[in-house]
């Protein structure tokens, strides 16, 4: 699993009521509802995905997460999930105040374009960055809008959105190195952090 999935499944509680936006393949649903017991839904746009997380044994509905969550009553859920998918909506804003309109609490994870990584190889090259940590190039990525740490403090500020717990976490290689103590977390997770996991309530 996936280390920022590690990080999230702490503060999501067991036999709790969990939404999973953009749920992929099911990998986290899946651990959820085997490890915490969670009454689990996902929600997906991909049919290959879907099929997948159907075999699992998973609940998954298809749904264009930019038309909004219209089909959920407010706080039908404990906790609503979107990992690795803010940066790839049209309205990140407008799907952020549906997730804290049908749940109590949500968990958002996305890469940092803040990252030095990212700073330094648009110095350097002049050029948006392709690498392990964003494998596309600029004409074929999925990501939409290029969020940093700052931004989405900055949108919480702005929709007066409570921040619960926040951490970022490196990547492997030099950052690992650096970021050994673990203080970067909060002295510069902006700069420091390469993916940002945030928990957050009205």
């Amino acid at each position: 699993m996936r280390h920022d999935l590690v990080t999230l499944n702490q503060w999501i509680d067991t036999g709790s009521r969990v939404l999973d936006l953009g749920c992929g393949e099911g990998v986290l649903l899946e651990h959820l509802v085997d490890n915490k017991s969670v009454r689990g839904l996902g929600v997906e746009i991909d049919a290959d995905n879907i099929t997948r997380c159907i075999a699992k044994g998973l609940n998954v509905i298809e749904q264009d997460l930019d038309n909004g969550l219209s089909n959920f009553a407010d706080n039908s859920f404990d906790t609503v999930l979107l990992t690795q998918t803010l940066q790839a909506v049209r309205r990140p804003d407008y799907v952020l105040q549906e997730m804290l309109r049908v749940g109590k609490e949500c968990i958002i994870t996305f890469p940092n374009f803040g990252h030095w990584q990212v700073r330094l190889y648009l110095m350097l090259r002049g050029k948006m960055p392709v690498s392990k940590m964003m494998p596309y190039h600029w004409y074929d990525t999925p990501n939409i809008h290029f969020c940093t740490v700052k931004d989405f403090e900055l949108l919480c500020k702005e929709q007066d959105i409570k921040i619960l717990h926040r951490t970022v976490q490196a990547v492997q290689g030099i950052d690992e190195k650096i970021q050994k103590p673990h203080w970067y977390k909060k002295l510069w997770p902006n700069f420091l952090g390469a993916h940002a996991i945030y928990h957050v309530t009205r």
